[in-house]
């Protein structure tokens, strides 16, 4: 009697296993949301990426709380904000003895496995299976750290690598078990360079310009001025655009740095032969422009700006392929319909607005990340949410959807109520920021604040400097409202809802008092 009492209880937990959903979860880096046509059509066709949305649900206000690799990739391990899961910058060593997501979901009996960037200092933990990019990796001829550590360099185009590497995971894992299957892309992160097939297909093509590309920022605070990040004066025209140097030598303005012209060989030399004669001889037509022309100012900052999209966006149709490549193994290893497939970045990308590059601002275009989810049969397909969810959600969400408890130290919250219909909306309306890394790359100030529905309040807390907008009437974040007599009350509220969240996620680091 009891050995008919164990086996049927080892057939219900096998049947439970199987009833519960592979999780899928593909990140790239620096990914803005209008670099996906399901967003946005103006720039780039992103069918395989957007058959997720098509399949599923787009979120369209997604956004994380500290815009920088290291920080996000943390919050995703932990549900938690960067002062509680100690990773509050990319110089940061992150604590591999602490209990994630992953440790859980293993903890349940799923498999877990990541393939492609980490970037958390530390060796993965929680993950049955890893084999990862050392710090930010390369685009040609990627290296990869394999469990237990060591180092292998593998042949060809690190999207391509990646993908390839998690598809043979996929084949060799353990197939009556759910899994967690994290791939984490290197591209499109800076220096942004493609795959020759799609540098041959975006060299010449022309992107519209935001209306902000040419902006005058005199008219704004402290952290605008210090920032670093502009096309036109700090993105470089050899290791970020590819220009050899030997065009540039002789103009003056734009000869380059040592340092410039060194990461320009470095890059070209991991790029195999024959593709590197065809790829310089295409980037030799920016520098025969520019000993032509020898542009300067807005001039300059056109060509940059164009240049910079077309090998962004290249970089990005290769994200796409090789999405479609893992959503067509699953359709033929019978893997669609029980599987949450998850698409997002780890935070936006400034494309050309306000003159810029990078990320790391609370404003929306660096703070909002593309969000799209897939899971047959509990999400409805062609869907759109529109609730603010923030990258502490998906920890939760991840167990939430594997049954299993969310524990109460993890700050975000379970999506899944909402991704299959049962609340429409969730009980949060005002999200929380908070950014630490400074006199790193682009020098932006640190700074926390609190995004609502419709206002948006920021505090640079090392110049005293506060910013309001109102995002209905100024959705770009242009004009400052913190002084204007007939918004006072709104500022007040603001800075009342920010003192509530410091209290809520106890956030008390750094940023003193708030007066």
């Amino acid at each position: 009697m009891r050995l008919l009492i164990f086996f049927s209880l080892l057939t219900s937990l096998a049947s439970f296993g199987q009833q519960r959903p592979n999780i899928i979860y593909i990140m790239s880096d620096d990914h803005d949301a209008d670099a996906i046509s399901a967003y946005n059509k103006k720039l780039i066709h992103t069918p395989n990426i957007d058959r997720i949305a098509k399949e599923g649900v787009l979120f369209t206000r997604a956004f994380v709380a500290n815009s920088i690799c290291g920080p996000v990739r943390a919050t995703l391990l932990t549900g938690q904000h960067s002062h509680k899961n100690g990773m509050k910058d990319n110089r940061t060593r992150f604590d591999s003895s602490k209990i994630t997501m992953p440790k859980l979901l293993q903890q349940s009996g799923y498999q877990t496995a990541i393939v492609g960037k980490w970037h958390l200092q530390s060796y993965p933990t929680g993950f049955d299976y890893w084999k990862i990019l050392p710090g930010q990796g390369l685009y040609f001829e990627p290296r990869m750290i394999s469990m237990p550590g060591d180092t292998t360099t593998y042949h060809g185009y690190a999207t391509d690598v990646i993908t390839d590497e998690a598809i043979h995971w996929l084949d060799n894992r353990d197939k009556n078990k759910p899994f967690l299957l994290h791939i984490h892309h290197k591209a499109p992160h800076r220096y942004f360079l493609p795959p020759l097939k799609y540098i041959e297909q975006y060299h010449n093509k022309t992107f519209p310009e935001p209306p902000t590309l040419y902006l005058d920022t005199a008219g704004h605070g402290t952290a605008w001025h210090l920032q670093t990040m502009s096309i036109l004066h700090n993105m470089k025209l050899c290791s970020d655009l590819k220009v050899d140097p030997a065009y540039l030598l002789d103009i003056p303005g734009l000869k380059p740095d040592s340092i410039d012209i060194v990461y320009y060989h470095s890059i070209f030399n991991r790029i195999p032969e024959p593709d590197r004669s065809r790829i310089k001889e295409i980037y030799a037509e920016r520098g025969k422009l520019l000993q032509e022309l020898r542009p300067t100012g807005k001039e300059l900052l056109k060509y940059k700006y164009q240049w910079y999209l077309q090998d962004y966006l290249a970089c990005v149709a290769s994200v796409d392929e090789n999405t479609g490549r893992v959503l067509d193994y699953m359709d033929k290893n019978n893997l669609t319909n029980n599987t949450l497939v998850i698409y997002t970045g780890d935070q936006g990308m400034y494309l050309g607005e306000n003159g810029w590059f990078d990320k790391r601002w609370m404003y929306d275009v660096s703070m909002q990340a593309p969000l799209l989810m897939r899971w047959p049969g509990h999400i409805k397909p062609n869907s759109t949410n529109t609730n603010m969810v923030q990258t502490i959600d998906y920890a939760p969400t991840f167990l939430g959807a594997a049954g299993i408890p969310v524990p109460a130290w993890m700050q975000g919250m379970n999506l899944v109520p909402t991704l299959t219909g049962k609340e429409k909306i969730i009980p949060r309306h005002n999200l929380y920021y908070h950014f630490y890394e400074y006199k790193a790359d682009h020098t932006v100030l640190q700074h926390l604040g609190v995004r609502g529905e419709r206002y948006k309040l920021i505090y640079f807390y090392t110049v005293n400097e506060w910013e309001l907008y109102d995002l209905k009437m100024d959705p770009a974040e242009q004009k400052n409202l913190i002084r204007s007599a007939i918004h006072q009350k709104i500022a007040r509220q603001m800075k009342a809802e920010l003192l509530k969240l410091r209290e809520t996620y106890d956030d008390h680091e750094a940023a003193g008092e708030l007066h």
